[in-house]
């Protein structure tokens, strides 16, 4: 952020008192409180629609979210001299999320449930942002895993991540496709287009640094990737970023479950769902892609090490699903 872009500030109807640069941002101390000035790259459509969602909560009691302010002009974006664009939003005094703290991760998962259960049956229009088709999304991984394979195999000299990723590949494509079968077999095509008929909105990056800690509980920020869709979509993701920190472990994976269920209880069809999300060995193909897509005559020892967890660490989601899923498994994998 350019520092004349500070006068983009003077667009609104505050007084500053301090400013703060903080990650890709400005925090602003001001007589309106604590704000937050960042860039925005969402399109004029979608702004008004995250202004009417973080609106909804605050009326039906969830008051912890970074709503926008308007400016002078009566807009929610604010350009600086070279066209950037921006936004003002409440922000809050506190620290993120500490997913090392077993507690803190199981009120951030009741508080997924609590924000669930009001955003849906939005005032605003939301059916130009639906999240993306899972079977759809399941079906194009699995090619660009079978063509990134393909692309390793005809490499004459490999390196250390390609041998591992060849290596591994048979194993780490078989959850893949199994996934994709059993999402094909499950009642997903109904449970989606239920999401769609009755409004219900995930965060779509629900996750510790998007949760602050504040002496009034927890604060819930950063809906710019909110969309209608399964809210479970929600679940999955974080339970996902905190169970590979915690080698997924059965124990917090199930007290994490019962964290949600006590304020928002899951039908059999959502827990498969769930199920077929975990089974998908996503931090695979997340790491395979990424390989693929860059410069690939150097490979970091960082994505060596982000390959060989993501191999390490099926045999504990294995025994994960197995005593947490058991009953959605078939021998074809276990």
């Amino acid at each position: 952020m350019k520092e004349y872009d500070l006068n983009v500030l003077e667009q609104y109807e505050i007084e500053i008192n301090a400013t703060k640069k903080v990650r890709d941002a400005i925090l602003c101390e001001t007589d309106k409180g604590v704000l937050l000035l960042k860039e925005t790259v969402d399109s004029e459509k979608k702004i008004p629609v995250l202004e009417a969602l973080t609106t909804q909560m605050i009326n039906r009691g969830y008051e912890q979210v970074d709503n926008l302010f308007i400016n002078k002009e009566g807009s929610f974006v604010s350009e600086s001299e070279d066209g950037t664009r921006y936004i003002l939003k409440k922000w809050y005094v506190g620290r993120e999320c500490d997913v090392k703290r077993e507690l803190e991760v199981l009120d951030a998962t009741r508080n997924l449930g609590r924000i669930h259960l009001i955003m849906k049956n939005s005032d605003m229009d939301w059916k130009l942002f639906v999240g993306n088709n899972l079977q759809e999304e399941y079906k194009r991984h699995n090619r660009e895993l079978r063509k990134i394979r393909q692309f390793m195999r005809n490499k004459t000299a490999k390196s250390q991540f390609e041998n591992m990723a060849l290596k591994h590949f048979r194993e780490m494509y078989m959850w893949a496709e199994y996934a994709d079968r059993k999402l094909k077999n499950s009642v997903y095509k109904r449970l989606r287009e239920k999401s769609i008929e009755e409004g219900t909105i995930i965060h779509g990056d629900y996750n510790y640094h998007n949760l602050i800690i504040t002496q009034r509980g927890i604060a819930t920020t950063n809906f710019e990737h909110a969309c209608l869709d399964v809210q479970l979509a929600d679940l999955y993701y974080f339970m996902r970023k905190v169970l590979e920190k915690y080698h997924w472990s059965i124990e917090l994976g199930r007290a994490m479950l019962r964290a949600y269920q006590e304020i928002k209880p899951l039908e059999d069809a959502e827990k498969e769902y769930l199920c077929i999300r975990f089974i998908y060995p996503e931090k695979f193909w997340k790491v395979m892609n990424s390989y693929y897509h860059s410069n690939k005559a150097w490979i970091s020892e960082k994505n060596v090490e982000k390959l060989s967890v993501a191999i390490s660490q099926i045999e504990e989601k294995k025994q994960f699903l197995k005593s947490i899923f058991a009953f959605h498994l078939e021998n074809t994998v276990v």
